[in-house]
Protein backbone atom coordinates (compact mmCIF):
# COMPACT_ATOMS: atom_id res chain seq x y z
CA UNK A 1 0.00 0.00 0.00
CA UNK A 2 1.63 3.55 -0.97
CA UNK A 3 0.72 6.99 0.61
CA UNK A 4 -0.85 9.79 -0.68
CA UNK A 5 2.19 12.44 -0.41
CA UNK A 6 -0.56 15.44 -0.92
CA UNK A 7 -2.79 13.91 2.18
CA UNK A 8 0.51 13.48 4.38
CA UNK A 9 2.49 16.60 3.54
CA UNK A 10 -0.81 18.26 4.01
CA UNK A 11 -1.75 16.52 7.54
CA UNK A 12 2.52 17.11 8.68
CA UNK A 13 1.73 20.61 7.37
CA UNK A 14 -1.22 21.60 9.80
CA UNK A 15 0.09 19.13 12.76
CA UNK A 16 3.31 21.18 13.32
CA UNK A 17 2.16 24.50 12.02
CA UNK A 18 -0.71 24.28 14.58
CA UNK A 19 1.56 22.64 17.26
CA UNK A 20 4.33 25.56 16.79
CA UNK A 21 0.68 28.16 17.19
CA UNK A 22 -0.66 25.90 20.21
CA UNK A 23 2.91 26.12 22.16
CA UNK A 24 3.81 29.84 21.51
CA UNK A 25 -0.23 30.97 23.47
CA UNK A 26 0.92 28.10 25.88
CA UNK A 27 3.47 30.63 27.06
CA UNK A 28 2.34 33.41 26.39
CA UNK A 29 -1.08 32.59 28.58
CA UNK A 30 1.23 30.72 31.39
CA UNK A 31 4.72 31.91 31.53
CA UNK A 32 3.23 35.64 30.32
CA UNK A 33 5.98 38.05 28.37
CA UNK A 34 9.13 35.96 26.87
CA UNK A 35 12.05 38.12 25.70
CA UNK A 36 14.89 35.21 25.21
CA UNK A 37 15.50 34.10 21.99
CA UNK A 38 14.23 30.30 21.68
CA UNK A 39 15.30 27.50 19.22
CA UNK A 40 12.55 27.94 17.06
CA UNK A 41 13.05 31.41 16.58
CA UNK A 42 16.56 30.75 15.40
CA UNK A 43 15.44 28.49 12.62
CA UNK A 44 11.99 30.13 11.68
CA UNK A 45 13.30 33.58 10.52
CA UNK A 46 10.56 36.22 12.03
CA UNK A 47 9.28 34.19 15.09
CA UNK A 48 9.33 34.92 18.26
CA UNK A 49 7.03 34.50 21.40
CA UNK A 50 4.52 36.93 20.35
CA UNK A 51 0.76 37.06 19.45
CA UNK A 52 2.21 37.90 15.80
CA UNK A 53 5.11 35.11 16.07
CA UNK A 54 2.70 33.06 17.14
CA UNK A 55 0.89 33.19 13.24
CA UNK A 56 4.69 33.43 11.64
CA UNK A 57 5.77 30.33 13.75
CA UNK A 58 2.02 29.10 11.73
CA UNK A 59 3.09 29.47 8.29
CA UNK A 60 6.97 28.35 8.58
CA UNK A 61 5.52 25.18 10.32
CA UNK A 62 2.81 24.50 7.96
CA UNK A 63 5.41 24.99 4.70
CA UNK A 64 8.28 23.14 7.29
CA UNK A 65 5.58 20.32 8.56
CA UNK A 66 4.80 20.01 4.07
CA UNK A 67 7.85 19.31 3.23
CA UNK A 68 8.37 16.85 5.88
CA UNK A 69 5.31 14.86 5.00
CA UNK A 70 6.39 15.04 1.68
CA UNK A 71 9.72 13.48 1.86
CA UNK A 72 8.21 10.77 3.95
CA UNK A 73 5.72 9.62 1.88
CA UNK A 74 8.02 9.65 -0.95
CA UNK A 75 10.82 7.54 0.96
CA UNK A 76 7.92 5.34 2.35
CA UNK A 77 6.60 4.76 -1.36
CA UNK A 78 10.10 4.41 -2.39
CA UNK A 79 11.06 1.04 -0.55
CA UNK A 80 7.41 -0.35 -0.48
CA UNK A 81 7.50 0.15 -4.66
CA UNK A 82 11.11 -1.65 -4.37
CA UNK A 83 9.61 -4.60 -1.81
CA UNK A 84 6.46 -5.43 -4.39
CA UNK A 85 9.52 -5.65 -7.48
CA UNK A 86 11.55 -7.99 -5.49
CA UNK A 87 8.45 -10.38 -4.60
CA UNK A 88 7.31 -10.27 -7.93
CA UNK A 89 10.83 -11.20 -9.29
CA UNK A 90 10.84 -14.71 -7.22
Amino acid sequence: MKLSVKALSLTFGILWGLSVFIMTWWILIFEGSYTESTFIGLIYRGYSVTATGSFIGLAWGLVDGAIAGALVAWVYNLFVGGAKKSESAQ
